[in-house]
């Protein structure tokens, strides 16, 4: 059954915290600009269709056609997932993970953080999206550079709290250093 009311609702819900979590991260425009592709009909039809709460439809509609054209679509469109830096390597002849630039990893991390939040409600903690992270990690293909920083920002917000990460990456940004 279709809910696209309720599929818009979270969407959206997620997409504020989102661009909540990336003013304090000193990175707004990204966050105004983030999943913005979830609205197109590719995405928000599919989204609405096999909408659960609790989990991304793109796991439900991978479960019905053994692939998310919806996932296709979005991941090609947003520099804030992994899946969007693979190249092909000229020198290996493979497509492999490519650094992500530092700015994405943040917003890659505005969007775990504000997932968690959706997802858990009342349950969650700031140890959730590192913990959700550890266990995915063995699935996911990304430049062993940029799981680093992924995964030390994660567990500065799980020991030390949003407001210690968020100074942190402002920080990182402001030094325009590559990580």
């Amino acid at each position: 059954m279709s809910h696209p009311i309720k599929h818009f609702k979270t969407i959206t819900r997620h997409r504020h915290e989102v661009i909540k979590n990336c003013i304090k991260a000193g990175i707004p425009m990204q966050g105004l600009r983030h999943d913005l592709s979830k609205y197109s009909p590719t995405e928000f039809f599919t989204g609405a269709k096999f909408y659960l709460g609790t989990r991304s439809p793109n796991e439900a509609e991978r479960e019905t056609y053994g692939y998310s054209k919806a996932w296709l679509h979005h991941k090609g469109r947003n520099k804030h997932h992994f899946e969007y830096w693979t190249d092909y390597n000229i020198e290996t002849k493979l497509v492999e993970p490519v650094k992500m630039p530092l700015k994405y990893v943040v917003e890659m991390f505005c969007d775990r953080v504000a997932a968690s939040k959706i997802y858990m409600g009342d349950k969650y903690d700031d140890s959730y999206p590192l913990q959700y992270f550890s266990k995915s990690r063995k699935r996911l293909t990304a430049h062993p550079e940029t799981f680093e920083l992924l995964e030390k920002l994660l567990t500065m917000l799980s020991r030390e709290g949003e407001e210690k990460t968020f100074k942190y990456i402002r920080e990182l940004l402001k030094d325009n250093k590559e990580y």
